[in-house]
């Protein structure tokens, strides 16, 4: 078999380098002898790492003093209730874009008054909702910059007058990032930064402590920013593999490097998207992902879908089956996702439009 192109939404592909620096890991960490699985996350090789890691994350993304990284087990399903927990009072607003938006808006809906401020619901989340108001007397505003599911991502900062928390789960490390105008970003790791296991925090330290209700100690960054993330035992095996996927990027050129290849590969699959009769993109142009690709086969040519899927396996092509809420098809082109997968892919719908001429 040649080379299999990954086009996974989740867990993402990793640099080759990465997983090769984690098979020997899982041999001898550090040499110490002890395999990474069975090291102790109180020794000072472990420690080293952890410490290493969070200064990549401040490095990358030039993060201020003001915040704090975090490590945390849960995923990005459980920060939705850190967010509730850590921050709403009184009264808190989100922007519905997508199925995870709305899972996060429920979650704060359990613990006290928020709201939908505008929603792309009415067309199955196909555009980035825009010319709403910000109110001032809500607690915070709760975006998700980037749509797995649907292909859409908010590209630019908001200029936010209350505090603004996003979820950055799939387009973290894929762009420059003004974190100071953030009270919390948070994701997952397992889309661009590593492996499924640990999700990530930056967090504006001041932000915390306004809320009046009790809050349970796991669920308290403080509890985590006061532990260094190691209130109790770390989710070690993803830290260490998301360590090595920062090193990577950082020997790419950092993010703004990785961002130029990012929209190279985003330009590639959009324009055969475009020229290519079989098949149209579903998201709003403005609004199109760099991170997930979402595309149908154009009207007239639906009863081909499951042929394609199963011609482009015949290329070794991987992971393209569009989320079962939405069917289609989905490539999910993070930081690890080559021009060169791109090109195999842009190959296959042009072999496979040759062949229905």
């Amino acid at each position: 078999m040649g080379k299999v192109h990954v086009f996974n939404a989740g867990p993402c592909l990793l640099p080759q380098q990465v997983i090769d620096n984690a098979a020997e890991a899982l041999k001898d960490f550090k040499g110490t002898g002890v395999s990474v699985l069975s090291i102790s996350h109180r020794t000072k090789e472990w420690e080293a790492t952890m410490e290493e890691c969070r200064s990549l994350w401040k490095e990358l993304l030039n993060i201020p003093d003001t915040h704090e990284v975090l490590f945390l087990g849960g995923g990005a399903s459980m920060e939705f209730l850190y967010v509730a927990m850590n921050y709403l009072e009184k009264k808190a607003a989100y922007l519905e874009t997508g199925v995870w938006a709305k899972k996060a808006l429920k979650e704060a809906k359990g613990l006290g008054e928020a709201y939908a401020i505008a929603s792309s619901a009415d067309r199955n989340y196909s555009y980035i909702p825009k010319g709403f108001e910000i109110p001032t007397d809500i607690d915070y505003l709760h975006i998700t910059t980037n749509n797995t599911i649907y292909g859409t991502e908010i590209r630019e900062e908001i200029d936010c007058p209350v505090p603004l928390i996003a979820d950055m789960s799939s387009d973290i490390m894929s762009r420059p990032v003004d974190v100071s105008k953030y009270a919390l970003i948070y994701g997952g790791a397992q889309k661009n930064v590593g492996p499924a296991g640990v999700a990530f925090a930056i967090v504006n330290k001041e932000s915390l402590g306004k809320v009046s209700r009790y809050i349970p100690t796991m669920l308290d960054y403080r509890t985590h920013i006061d532990k260094l993330s190691m209130f109790n035992t770390p989710p070690v095996f993803p830290i260490y593999v998301m360590n090595e996927t920062l090193k990577w990027l950082k020997g790419m050129g950092g993010v703004e490097a990785i961002h130029k290849i990012d929209v190279k590969k985003a330009e590639l699959l959009y324009s055969e998207i475009d020229r290519n009769p079989l098949f149209v993109g579903t998201a709003a142009v403005e609004d199109r992902s760099i991170m997930n690709v979402c595309f149908v086969m154009a009207p007239g040519y639906e009863a081909l879908q499951d042929e394609f899927l199963a011609f482009s396996k015949t290329r070794n092509i991987v992971g393209i089956k569009g989320h079962r809420s939405v069917g289609g098809f989905r490539a999910s082109i993070y930081n690890a996702c080559t021009v060169e997968d791109v090109q195999a892919l842009v190959d296959c719908m042009q072999e496979f439009e040759n062949l229905k001429k």
